[in-house]
Order: structure tokens, then sequence, then C-alpha cells
């Protein structure tokens, strides 16, 4: 009996190497390219409307949760203060942002990577607003605000924002 107990456990220690080779290894979570596509906006930064040198903010944003999130914690210098959390959604295969901020509002996101930017949209106290995030050649990145009352049929300008590295 013990001589077939041993050849058993021999036979079952043998096959568990082979069991483990053929099993498949799921891969860790959060590790699709599409997750990096807001890369480029994460940093330190100092933030001034486009085209001028009149600094109205710092920003900071990182990577999160194993490479599964983007935060953004936005400290104007005058103003109420805020952030967002966005995340890249295999299931709708594109981005979501939530922001929230010290003057109580609320705002939800939705858009993706266009081969050049992030461009998201969604209802923004009441009103339709876009939102363009494109990584300039020289490190900054352009955050660029427009409003429509028409459902999306016309756009209209409501900021424009250059993030640069901070100092």
């Amino acid at each position: 009996m013990f001589k077939h107990l041993l050849v058993a456990g021999l036979l079952a220690a043998a096959a568990t190497p082979a069991l483990a080779q053929t099993a498949p290894v799921a891969a860790p979570p959060c590790q699709e390219p599409e997750r990096r596509q807001f890369d480029f906006w994460v940093g330190s930064w100092d933030v001034y409307p486009t085209g001028q040198d009149v600094l109205v903010a710092h920003s900071t944003i990182e990577k999160l949760y194993g490479g599964c999130a983007v935060r953004e914690n936005w400290k104007p210098l005058k103003g109420a203060g805020g952030g967002s959390l966005n995340a890249w959604r295999p299931d709708e295969k594109g981005w979501r942002q939530t922001w929230l901020d010290s003057s109580g509002a609320w705002a939800e996101f939705r858009g993706g990577w266009n081969g050049a930017s992030i461009v998201i949209q969604g209802d923004w106290g009441g009103t339709l607003t876009r939102m363009t995030y494109t990584p300039g050649p020289d490190g900054s990145v352009r955050q660029f605000g427009e409003t429509s009352s028409d459902k999306g049929l016309t756009w209209k300008a409501s900021f424009d924002l250059t993030y640069r590295k901070a100092r």
C-alpha cells in the first residue's frame, strides 16, 4: 500500500509543474496601453492663461492606485480649489473624469484620445462643457474649455490654460 501511495504522490508531483506551465497567467490590472494616454499631464505644474505670464494656479497631477487612475489637485491663487479623478474605462473604451471643488461643484465628463489630445465633455452646472488636453512640444499641456448652449451644435471658448512644469 505504501508503495502505491508513494508512486501516486510522485506522479502528482510530476504533473504539477506541467499544469502550472499551461495555466494562463492573469495580466496585472490597469496595464492596458490606453491607461498611459493621460501620462503627459502627470507632474507638478504652474498654470497660466495661454499666451500670458500671469500665474493663476498650481496643479499636481499624479498616477495612483497602480496606474488605474490619474488625479489632479487644483490649487488656484484665487477662487475655489478642487480636483479631478480620471480613469480609463475599458468597458466604455474611453476616459471618465469626476470633478469636485470646494464650492460644492460636481461634474462628470466622458471622452477619449483623438490621436493628438484627450477630449472629454459633460454637464457642468447645467452647461454642456468640453475640455481638450493637448501635450505641447515643449512639455507643456494646454487645457482648452468650451461651452455649448445648443446641445453641442456650436461651441464657445470658456477658458484656455497652459500648464508649465513647476519651477
